[in-house]
């Protein structure tokens, strides 16, 4: 798409997608606000209809007449059904479900289970599986035959406790993730990550988190850290955030679990992470890959966006051409830093924001800092 002006409330930011359900929808959106969009959707999800584990926990269901079904997620819910129809025991696993107590967790899977003309007994406001755990624990399950509708992956934390709290639980496995069969979006968005040249990443899902974190291997210490210091983490909700939760890697939600509050979160928060620094009589908002002049969008290369980042870390300070040289892309040398800031004076105009100091490096011309 074309470079968005700087009315754009995302412009001249870089935002990561990791899904790959509704990537599209959620690129448009982001897009939409100005933002440059990186595809990269970290997991596939494993076809209902080849699923011989969901075959089977359905045969489970039917055979052993659960007390308590549990639907996690609306597509879920309803793949579960669509996929007992295809083998044709719809029928048998609608009988099942109307004789237990179903709980959902959310207005989703609510949704879901009355549209298939079923009853839920309770919804989790908070769309959490811990709320679902303390209300069933408080009835007391013990003895209860309890079918679990999972949602991407195991939830072993979840199961381990309705079973310590002596119920039989069936792990209902309605679609199940698994790596893209093509790795190299990924390991880009990788490098992408570890180079310092996306602004923030949208997160859908906890397996997408735990997909990333194994494709960068040996390197998965220094992405997190790349979130803890810079990269924004965009999660969906309290689930697909808990893996980064875990490693104490900040992350931001919104208010509820939808796609277009995810945008609405990114949009308002991340242009509050850019710097403003009053420059010459000009106000320049540091954003990911343009600076913007006054409300002017100015894209600027990696090279010349390193050095302006570097050298409004510490506004009106020299930073010397080797720690500007540590901030390039590829860490060159002296006379690569030089053809930076040149690129980057023509860029700002003028060169008149980019002093240099003589023997010592640039600095910024400031007049003060607003952000």
């Amino acid at each position: 798409m074309d470079e968005p002006d700087g009315t754009a409330p995302l412009a001249g930011f870089t935002v990561a997608v990791t899904a790959e359900r509704r990537r599209d929808e959620l690129a448009a959106l982001l897009e939409r606000r100005g933002a440059r969009v990186v595809q990269a959707p970290a997991i596939t999800i494993v076809p209902l209809q080849d699923d011989e584990a969901l075959l089977a926990a359905t045969a489970a269901c039917v055979g052993l007449a659960p007390d308590i079904v549990i639907a996690t997620t609306g597509i879920g819910f309803r793949g579960w059904l669509e996929a007992a129809e295809g083998w044709g025991m719809g029928d048998s696993l609608r009988a099942a479900l109307g004789r237990a107590r179903l709980v959902a967790r959310g207005a989703k899977p609510c949704g879901a289970i009355r549209a298939a003309d079923l009853t839920e007994e309770w919804t989790a406001a908070s769309e959490s599986s811990e709320e679902i755990l303390e209300w069933l624990l408080a009835q007391g399950i013990a003895g209860r035959r309890i079918a679990v509708q999972l949602h991407g992956g195991p939830q072993a934390e979840f199961i381990s406790a309705l079973r310590a709290g002596g119920a039989a639980v069936v792990e209902v496995p309605v679609y199940r993730s698994a790596l893209p069969p093509d790795l190299a979006p990924v390991r880009r968005l990788i490098g992408q990550l570890t180079a310092g040249l996306v602004d923030a990443v949208t997160f859908t899902s906890a397996p997408a988190v735990l997909a990333l974190m194994e494709v960068a291997g040996t390197a998965a210490p220094e992405l997190m850290d790349v979130f803890r210091v810079r990269t924004m983490a965009a999660c969906v909700g309290p689930v697909t955030a808990a893996p980064l939760v875990r490693l104490g890697v900040p992350v931001s939600t919104p208010h509820r679990s939808r796609l277009g509050a995810l945008v609405k979160m990114v949009t308002d928060e991340l242009p509050q992470r850019a710097a403003r620094i009053r420059v010459s009589g000009s106000l320049l908002e540091v954003r990911g890959h343009a600076v913007l002049i006054d409300g002017r969008l100015q894209p600027l290369a990696p090279a010349a966006m390193a050095m302006l980042s570097a050298l409004a870390a510490r506004p009106g300070a020299v930073v010397s051409r080797a720690r500007l040289a540590a901030a390039l892309p590829r860490g060159d040398d002296g006379h690569a830093v030089d053809m930076a800031v040149a690129r980057l004076r023509a860029a700002l105009g003028a060169g008149k924001h980019v002093e240099t100091v003589i023997k010592r490096g640039y600095r910024l011309r400031v007049d003060e800092v607003s952000a």
